[in-house]
């Protein structure tokens, strides 16, 4: 007996120590459970303070692109490409030659306007010329009636006496009939030039204005052999080639202007339910990170989702259907000077972040443009054709070109200005 004891003394150790190591156990794992429990517990608080006090009153997307006008430089006659004085990415300024085409043809097409409207001029200033002509002319046939009549009255107060004959008589008779014919002809011949001429001046006559349309379209046409740069802006997507033949319309090559950019922001249709016209807009850009922070606000919604626009609208009213959240573009403008400072590009990805707080403003936008988008580089053309118009009539006329404005600019339809053109080079 004695010797069993120390033995069994050993194994009752572990025993008693195996419960305690349990215990031990658990309570760590439940020390562990309490303390997440109490974090998630403390970050969904955290998480609902953020969203009632902050978070609900802002919506983002990183659905986000920099848009702007993409302006066409398109010809507007056919001809054939002899320079190109503008490549990718260089900067232009509004009426700046980019593109010249050949100028032969319309250049002998306005000289002959030119020589029809001198023609005409010196045709209509004859009329007027006539008219004073034909007023002469009668004058000095009443004349003569008024002669002949005398004379036929003198000689039939005599004709009793025996002083005059009969002969004589009938002669003075045809002499009036004759002078009475002469007068109705002459009236015929001022009244058919004044048709053509009363009521009007030689700057208004039909005829002046049918041949200064054509001096007008041939100048038009040769003007336009030269193509300006409708806007500032950077040149790109240039196609064409030296020596291309072009048609009016084709597309020759873009220009961006980057002072002129908005960004199209496409939220989930849920999300622009707060959304309304001059909201603040937070926006930042991925080509310059969160180190720039562009502000803009809110200034038009689309007119519709992007899917109900696309070439292949969905068509959900047959077989399966799965719904899909939509996106509706919301158009942001930007600071002109945060732009100015950190230009952007035409493409580039952004993340627009949207202030709801103030739901005053309007969802849709009630008043028109007020700036809308326009050129008059294509005006001085037209100015000019009436300034070679006006020198034309003036010339032919007997007045002296010095009475009319000349043509000015390097595209002046002068023979001397046309000659004086430099050489076009690529």
């Amino acid at each position: 007996m004695s010797d069993n004891t120390p033995q069994a003394a050993p194994s009752a150790a572990p025993a008693q120590a195996a419960p305690a190591a349990i215990q031990n156990g658990n309570g760590k794992r439940k020390r562990m459970l309490t303390t997440l429990a109490a974090a998630l517990v403390v970050a969904g608080v955290g998480y609902g303070l953020y969203w009632g006090l902050y978070g609900r009153w802002f919506e983002s997307t990183d659905d986000a692109y920099v848009q702007g006008n993409v302006v066409q430089v398109t010809p507007q006659v056919a001809g054939t490409v002899v320079a190109i004085r503008a490549d990718d990415t260089q900067l232009v300024a509004a009426g700046q030659p980019l593109i010249e085409l050949d100028r032969a043809d319309a250049r002998v097409a306005l000289e002959q306007a030119e020589a029809a409207l001198a023609q005409a001029v010196r045709q209509v200033r004859t009329l007027y010329s006539n008219t004073g002509a034909y007023t002469s002319t009668l004058a000095m046939r009443e004349s003569d009636l008024a002669k002949a009549k005398e004379d036929l009255a003198r000689r039939k107060q005599i004709a009793g006496t025996g002083a005059v004959s009969q002969e004589e008589i009938a002669h003075a008779q045809t002499s009036l009939q004759a002078a009475e014919a002469a007068v109705e002809t002459a009236k015929e011949q001022l009244q058919a030039n004044r048709v053509l001429t009363e009521q009007t001046t030689l700057e208004r006559h039909p005829n002046v204005l049918q041949a200064a349309a054509k001096v007008h379209e041939a100048y038009l046409a040769y003007a336009r052999t030269s193509l300006p740069a409708s806007v500032t802006g950077y040149v790109a997507k240039r196609s064409v080639q030296v020596g291309q033949r072009v048609a009016p319309g084709t597309p020759l090559m873009a220009i961006v202007p980057l002072d002129q950019l908005w960004v199209d922001a496409n939220f989930k249709e849920v999300q622009v339910r707060h959304m309304r016209v001059g909201q603040p807009v937070e926006l930042v850009a991925d080509v310059y990170g969160s180190s720039v922070t562009y502000h803009g606000k809110v200034v038009g919604f689309s007119a519709g989702t992007g899917s109900a626009f696309s070439l292949l609208p969905a068509q959900n009213a047959t077989g399966n259907w799965i719904k899909v959240v939509q996106r509706l573009p919301v158009r942001v403008l930007l600071d002109p000077k945060e732009l100015k400072d950190h230009p952007l590009r035409v493409g580039l990805s952004m993340e627009a972040r949207v202030d709801i707080h103030d739901e005053g403003g309007q969802s849709l936008a009630s008043t028109p443009a007020t700036s809308p988008l326009q050129t008059s580089v294509y005006d001085q053309a037209g100015q000019e054709a009436d300034q070679v118009i006006a020198s034309i009539i003036a010339t032919n006329a007997g007045r002296g070109a010095a009475s009319a404005p000349a043509a000015t600019g390097a595209s002046a339809p002068a023979s001397s200005a046309r000659t004086a053109q430099p050489t076009p080079k690529v």
